[in-house]
């Protein structure tokens, strides 16, 4: 990893501490406090610089588009959302300090951010000293259960096996040794520590399996795409699974192309590039590889034609870089208008937007997705019931589906395939706000 986000991992404890007591100072709960006057406040967390803000600043302007479509029906409970935008800057500490930010100072409701899970788990105990709530949007490792996040992203039981069991098939190629390649934080690791637990409960010898790992930011991939190629020549069916994150994926499939490593030869599946993370990549060599999300620009629906509709107008009118001229639309988007479309549908249901009452308004929350499929929030673990598709990538930089689940899948957050999971509850521990 890059210095700046290991940095110093006891000033983050030491913040978050702080974090309680101001809370508690406060004698309010941040969700009650913002609804004071006419506007309700929320919080948009996600990287505008650094290594993530390849993937992340398209969500911030989803979470916008989404407050402005809200705020022209007449808002939530009559208010307007007022956003509240922070810039992190892919530091996985200031994202902690951020999120303090705007619970405690800017009085936020709800906070909709990150992308990686080391972000993720650096904001985790503010919500949770705070009792305050995150929607988090993007697929991630699973292992982790709070009351206080609502996972509209998948767990890998909805992205990970599902495409590992394709390549593994007679349609996806047959593979038989598997390279897991991956950015070097948590996500890539424990989804790689889920699927080696997997290829080996179907006979997956230990000699057929690399791993390799890189930082974030990591640009040159010469060496690890040659020793790909080697260990592809070795002759079994060679498939990499990639867990690449931010804008690493541009050098990386640039190197694909560079050394003809085509997807004939050994398909790349991706968990963490989408058509925006194209954008920048000459996608005519890279013809066939593939990725496995819940959402694809190219599905045809007319929720999703309504959706495209909708971001393209507001991306020219805004002037959104990149995307008034070529917008484009990809999961992570989706996964957050569906958050915060669910979220305001439970502050209605609850009549308040205090955090206890909107997790109950939350649960079996139901929204037509522009997926096309009617997505609902499950009863109890805090994760949406997903459609799974596996694209192929086009020329164009789109994805062609070639595989797709029969309906939505509940998702699994303690993979059955790590041992210390048996006997662990796909629900989140409710513990009462402390007064």
């Amino acid at each position: 990893m890059q210095g700046k986000p290991q940095m110093n991992r006891r000033l983050v404890g030491k913040t978050l501490s702080a974090v309680a007591l101001g809370v508690a100072a406060f004698g309010l709960a941040p969700a009650a406090l913002a609804q004071s006057g006419g506007t309700i406040k929320v919080g948009v967390l996600h990287s505008l610089s650094g290594t993530m803000a390849i993937s992340e600043t398209v969500l911030k302007d989803t979470v916008l588009m989404a407050i402005d479509e809200i705020n022209a029906k007449g808002g939530v409970m009559g208010k307007k959302l007022e956003p509240v935008v922070v810039d992190p800057a892919s530091n996985w500490p200031l994202f902690a300090e951020k999120a303090k930010q705007l619970i405690t100072q800017d009085k936020v409701a709800v906070v909709f951010g990150c992308w990686t899970s080391v972000s993720r788990k650096s904001v985790l105990p503010v919500f949770e000293e705070t009792n305050s709530l995150l929607f988090y949007p993007v697929q991630y490792e699973g292992e982790e259960l709070s009351k206080n996040v609502f996972y509209t992203g998948a767990a890998p039981n909805q992205q990970a096996i599902p495409a590992v069991e394709y390549l593994m098939s007679k349609d996806g190629g047959s593979a038989k040794r598997w390279v897991l390649l991956g950015t070097d934080y948590v996500y890539p690791r424990t989804t790689n520590k889920i699927l080696r637990a997997f290829l080996k409960a179907k006979g997956v010898a230990e000699a057929d399996i690399i791993e390799e790992y890189t930082p974030f930011g990591h640009a040159d991939y010469q060496s690890i795409i040659a020793k790909i190629k080697k260990f592809a020549s070795e002759g079994k069916k060679t498939a990499v699974v990639s867990t690449i994150n931010g804008d690493s994926n541009v050098p990386f499939y640039k190197e694909l192309g560079n050394q003809g490593l085509k997807a004939t030869d050994v398909p790349v599946v991706a968990f963490s590039v989408g058509e925006e993370e194209l954008r920048g990549v000459d996608t005519k060599p890279l013809v066939g590889h593939l990725a496995a999300w819940n959402y694809f620009q190219s599905i045809k629906a007319p929720a999703n034609t309504e959706f495209i509709k909708k971001w393209s107008d507001y991306a020219k009118a805004k002037g959104v870089a990149g995307h008034k001229d070529k917008p484009l639309t990809n999961d992570p988007m989706e996964a957050t208008y569906l958050g915060i479309m669910m979220w305001k549908q439970a502050v209605e249901k609850a009549k308040s937007t205090d955090t206890d009452k909107v997790i109950a308004a939350m649960a079996g929350q139901t929204y037509k997705a522009p997926s096309g499929i009617v997505s609902k929030m499950d009863e109890k673990n805090h994760h949406l019931h997903k459609s799974v598709f596996i694209g192929e990538v086009q020329a164009d930089g789109q994805f062609k589906v070639v595989w797709k689940t029969k309906g939505p899948v509940a998702a699994d957050p303690w993979s059955d395939y790590i041992a210390e999971n048996k006997g662990k509850k796909n629900e989140p521990v409710m513990v009462a706000a402390k007064k």
